[in-house]
């Protein structure tokens, strides 16, 4: 260990993440302190790691973490997440920000402070590159002076902003690529909420517990775009294309409009959505390149439209990885069986249950004769500790899956019970 170059030992102390653990590893020697001083590039403050920050007062924290960090001289990864802590002195938190954002990359902070702090006015115009910040409020973006250069990623959560401060803070940061909004709290002057994005650069968005009656999305070069939790009346994506992965997980939207050219999709993924059978045909109708398909209570509002594997066979031709959800009480199990055609270039195959029955196992032995080149299946299961019954429908399920295996003796099986 003493041959160690100092600089690697500073790699070594920035790997540990938390503050505390890198305070005390940096005592081992002399050497190591140096590199605590010199070479420390991450440092982690986090009520969840270390419990015992919440019993501190507030002021002997304070004093802690402003310690250990002027020690350092050139962080690159600072990480503030106190949860359950009283409000920080803004004074305080203005020192810690000031003394390391010329070389800050990453910034991840949920800090009450009192009073509030503007971030984007301490960080703007730095080199920064990663920035997430939750349970904090932003007023009066000026993109003109609080530009972001070099940001790449940005996530806010549970964060107050208006519609307008929200489009100014994206188009204040040139390079982003990912944007990330979880429970925003958006502030509107107007009766109808509606916020407007636009980025010529951004490549994944994430939106989680969002509720407006409009949200259009402007985004050239998106690649990935996933709703979940959302209530929105409209959704609009205005892009050229570019969109390969898509998913919706639990989503409530009167009219959702992505776009005609699906070309480059590769991935679908939807769940926990009621949608009209014409609307996703023309999604996916001419995702030539779509290769992996996942349908969890998905229900198709158009009772003459039936999702079969016949359908699937015949959209996505170069389908590998299937995913679908067993639901006799509707009999939607039934009718993804209907049709002859097999999927041939499908190698994966995922096949889960909300509640399981008798019938489950048929239903995967049918399953299994339209994959002739099937590699690998995988059950997903919801136990429920209310339905004592569901265990000896999973001993005979178990019992049945032996013996057809013995029919499939080349197929990896692999079980995933909840």
């Amino acid at each position: 260990m003493e041959h160690l170059p100092v600089e690697v030992v500073g790699n070594i102390l920035s790997r540990l993440g938390a503050a505390r653990d890198v305070v005390i590893a940096s005592a081992t020697c002399c050497k190591w302190r140096e590199a605590y001083h010199k070479h420390l590039h991450t440092l982690s403050f986090n009520s969840n790691d270390w419990p015992v920050y919440r019993d501190m007062k507030t002021s002997r924290l304070q004093i802690l973490i402003t310690q250990t960090i002027f020690q350092t001289t050139g962080l690159k990864g600072l990480y503030i997440l106190m949860d359950g802590v009283d409000k920080f002195s803004a004074s305080t938190v203005i020192a810690w920000l000031m003394y390391t954002r010329e070389t800050l990359r990453r910034l991840v902070y949920n800090v009450q402070t009192t009073p509030s702090i503007n971030i984007l006015e301490i960080c703007g115009r730095q080199k920064l590159e990663t920035l997430v910040l939750a349970h904090n409020s932003i007023t009066g973006v000026e993109p003109n002076f609080q530009r972001f250069p070099c940001l790449k990623s940005l996530s806010l959560s549970n964060v107050s902003i208006s519609a307008m401060d929200l489009s100014l803070l994206l188009s204040s940061c040139q390079k982003i690529e990912t944007l990330k909004l979880v429970n925003p709290e958006i502030a509107m002057s107007d009766a109808q909420v509606t916020v407007e994005l636009s980025s010529p650069t951004v490549k994944s968005i994430y939106v989680e517990a969002v509720s407006l009656d409009k949200f259009v999305l402007e985004a050239d070069s998106i690649e990935c775009l996933h709703l979940k939790g959302c209530a929105l009346e409209v959704f609009e994506l205005v892009g050229k294309g570019t969109l390969k992965h898509f998913k919706i997980d639990d989503v409530s939207v009167l009219h959702l409009d992505i776009g005609e050219n699906f070309e480059n999709l590769e991935i679908v993924d939807i769940s926990n959505f009621s949608i009209l059978w014409p609307k996703f045909y023309n999604i996916v109708l001419r995702s030539s390149k779509l290769r992996r398909l996942r349908l969890c209570e998905v229900v198709f509002d158009e009772e003459d439209e039936v999702v079969d594997l016949e359908r699937i066979a015949v959209c996505f031709p170069q389908l590998t990885h299937l995913s679908l959800r067993y639901d006799f009480r509707d009999n939607i199990a039934l009718s993804y069986l209907e049709g002859s055609s097999d999927l041939v270039n499908v190698t994966v195959l995922e096949l889960s249950w909300h509640v399981i029955d008798e019938f489950f196992s048929f239903w995967v032995e049918e399953m299994l004769k339209r994959f002739p080149n099937l590699k690998k299946m995988v059950i997903h299961g919801l136990i429920s500790e209310a339905r004592r019954e569901d265990y000896q429908i999973l001993a005979n399920f178990t019992s049945f899956i032996v013996e057809l295996m013995r029919k499939y003796m080349h197929l990896e099986v692999r079980f995933e019970f909840e």
